[in-house]
């Protein structure tokens, strides 16, 4: 059952945000589209104003700076993913040639030799240890490895 709450001339689903689009998470795309309704939505709340009561100037500057910090905040989010994905990926090449630690799915303690390091989308990026891969965020311990004579 959808319930709606009905604003003006405006019918918004009630558990519905104008930040992700009505579903529970926030594609990056999706900001063009926030920014867009949200200026929609003011258009319609100034078009719809009672004359004897028009809207408070303030108020209209203060849901401006709203919008405009709402869009900073979305900006500073896809840089600090960027940075998150571009640090985890020298991580994982910092890795190749030294031993790793990690338990397997079964919880058994293993170790190797990085020998590759694979990126995939915004996955965590997985080495090759001999036979086996292994995702960077389950590597509990790394040692440079022992010379070979």
């Amino acid at each position: 059952m959808t319930t709606t709450a009905t604003t003006g001339a405006t019918t918004v689903p009630t558990g519905t945000s104008i930040h992700t689009g009505g579903t529970g998470t926030t594609p990056a795309a999706n900001q063009e589209y926030n920014s867009q309704l949200f200026l929609k939505l003011l258009v319609t709340q100034l078009a719809n104003q009672d004359p004897s009561s028009p809207m408070d100037s303030a108020q209209m500057v203060s849901q401006t700076a709203q919008l405009a910090s709402m869009e900073q905040m979305t900006a500073l989010n896809a840089t600090s993913t960027s940075t998150n994905t571009t640090q985890m990926q020298s991580t994982a090449t910092s890795m190749l040639g030294r031993t790793v630690s990690w338990s397997d799915s079964s919880g058994v303690a293993m170790s190797g030799t990085v020998t590759a390091v694979a990126f995939s989308g915004t996955d965590s990026p997985k080495l090759t240890v001999g036979s086996s891969t292994v995702a960077l965020s389950a590597v509990t311990g790394v040692s440079t490895s022992a010379p070979t004579s």
